[in-house]
């Protein structure tokens, strides 16, 4: 259904290799299953400045390392606008078509990557936007709290 290859938005991504109808969960993102301390121990030394991530936030207790373990859904890249959402379905995450895909396309989710009161002032520039989208955001981050705040639910992790 899907191959991953060089991407114009982000180093890989994945690509669809046939029509993808809405409604259509394409992929599960698969990874160890960590505590959020222990996702925080693995990953205490990473450079603040390193925008790579494979963390995906689950619940309050389980955060998924698709950095070890994953399968090809840690390469969909992120879009303001995407074909494409995160869904949680029994502490499970799978990718879903928001709507149709066609071959060749890229598919792309929304990220939904929190902010910290402990980001440093350059965290917009560290998780820039590229997905090219008429209504990108410029940051793969939710907007500053001074605006519309995210809905409550889990998405990748910074």
């Amino acid at each position: 259904m899907m191959r991953v290859r060089r991407s114009r938005v982000h180093g890989r991504g994945v690509f669809a290799l046939r029509r993808i109808r809405k409604g259509t969960r394409v992929i599960e993102y698969l990874g160890d299953r960590l505590s959020h301390r222990q996702a925080d121990r693995r990953y205490e030394h990473k450079d603040i400045s390193d925008n790579h991530t494979f963390l995906f936030i689950v619940d309050r207790s389980v955060v998924i390392d698709a950095g070890v373990n994953g399968n090809d859904a840690r390469f969909i890249n992120h879009s303001c606008d995407p074909n494409c959402e995160s869904l949680i379905d029994d502490r499970r995450v799978f990718i879903e078509a928001i709507r149709t895909i066609q071959p060749g396309e890229e598919l792309t989710y929304d990220y939904q990557i929190g902010r910290d009161r402990n980001d440093p002032q350059d965290i917009d520039q560290i998780y820039a936007c590229r997905c090219g989208a008429g209504k990108c955001r410029g940051s793969m981050l939710w907007p500053p709290r001074r605006k519309a705040r995210p809905p409550r639910r889990a998405g990748k992790r910074a």
